[in-house]
């Protein structure tokens, strides 16, 4: 697993995380990583306030997001950096960041570029069905959500 306390290779530092009061009420960002050096990212359109996709970073793209304004991720399919966009044109340019209440999520509202698509499959948002039970049949079946 990566080190989150050594420097990115922009320079960026994230410090240990220290007690729950810290973590909570504190100004100190000290993202926590998961065992794999990953941290969860749920991006909304800063224009409607969508949930536009789930994704992951490690502390070098979390380094990279803060530093040049754009989404940076990492893929774990791929295991690589992967700059939003890059070969899309579905940029995502970030408005604001926020944390959750133990650091351990991030909420980016982002200004999409592009056609303004963000999921791979060409649609707007990766969130496109819904997850539907029929007590009858006892089937859980997807359906299209609806916008």
């Amino acid at each position: 697993m990566p080190d989150p306390d050594a420097p990115t290779p922009h320079g960026l530092t994230f410090a240990t995380p220290g007690s729950s009061a810290e973590i909570e009420e504190g100004g100190a960002f000290t993202p926590r990583f998961d065992r794999d050096g990953l941290i969860t990212c749920i991006a909304v359109d800063a224009n409607d306030g969508r949930v536009l996709m789930l994704a992951h970073m490690n502390a070098e793209s979390l380094a990279r997001t803060i530093e040049t304004g754009e989404a940076w991720y990492w893929s774990r399919s791929r295991r690589q950096l992967w700059r939003k966009g890059a070969t899309s044109g579905q940029t995502q340019r970030v408005v604001e960041m926020r944390t959750d209440c133990d650091q351990d999520a991030l909420l980016i509202t982002v200004a999409v570029g592009g056609d303004g698509g963000c999921c791979h499959t060409g649609r707007r948002a990766c969130f496109y069905r819904a997850v539907e039970f029929d007590p009858q049949t006892r089937q859980v079946r997807l359906r299209p959500a609806g916008e």
